[in-house]
């Protein structure tokens, strides 16, 4: 999924407030957070095990302060150019970002 259609889910999600959560699109939207968490995390391990310098240093698991809010905003302020990105690149730029080593 794209960093503008996951926008457009979440966006519409929002604005059906309480209803949104008999939405399919509201399982979709978590999925690929999910995923795209997943991915991130594997990828931080894989390069630990390779001896690489870490892209970036997240807090263990569950701690990270990224709730839906922060993470759609932090989408929506990559310039229009970048939003056609998938939202795992868009998730493992944001978190390089916000948990830098050192």
């Amino acid at each position: 999924m794209t960093v503008d259609t996951f926008l457009a889910k979440a966006r519409a999600l929002q604005a059906k407030g309480v209803l949104a959560a008999a939405s399919p699109d509201l399982t979709e939207v978590r999925g690929e957070i999910a995923t795209a968490a997943q991915a991130y995390r594997a990828q931080v391990e894989a390069d630990r095990l390779a001896g690489k310098p870490p892209r970036s240093c997240p807090p263990p698991r569950g701690k990270a302060n990224v709730d839906a809010k922060t993470l759609i905003a932090d989408f929506a302020a990559l310039p229009p150019s970048d939003r056609s990105q998938s939202v795992t690149t868009a998730f493992q730029a944001m978190m390089q970002h916000r948990y830098p080593c050192g």
